[in-house]
């Protein structure tokens, strides 16, 4: 079983920046491919983005690509996600999402992770 833990979420203006970060229980995440995804109030759960151990398979849904970025810090065992450029559109709760490296590096949807973190809200005012 694999603990997810989510921070950085909070309220911004728009046009302005957030930073979320999400940490696994895991010692050591080499085996995971890692994810965000967000859900506003009525809708689906949609993709943000993903990426493996390595950053060298990354992928990022269409509404944010071009303004989101996710990295992760394998020393610090850490997945961040750079969200600049926010519009009232990207406010939702943010999901951190994981599961274990199987031969493909592309998932984006979500029934396809099996661990999840808590959560944390992201808002953005006009």
């Amino acid at each position: 079983q694999v603990h997810l833990v989510e921070s950085g979420g909070g309220l911004v203006q728009s046009g302005g920046s957030l930073r979320l970060s999400c940490a696994p229980s895991e010692h050591t995440a080499s085996h995971l491919i890692m994810g965000w995804f967000r859900q506003a109030p009525g809708k689906d759960r949609e993709f943000v983005a993903s990426t493996s151990w390595s950053q060298i398979h990354t992928y990022y849904g269409d509404s944010v690509r071009g303004r989101f970025t996710v990295t992760r810090d394998n020393a610090e065992n850490t997945m961040n996600l750079q969200m600049n450029d926010l519009e009232p559109e990207d406010t939702a709760t943010y999901y951190c999402a994981a599961r274990v490296y199987t031969g493909s590096h592309y998932y984006i949807d979500p029934g396809f992770y099996s661990y999840w973190g808590q959560g944390t809200q992201v808002t953005v005012s006009t």
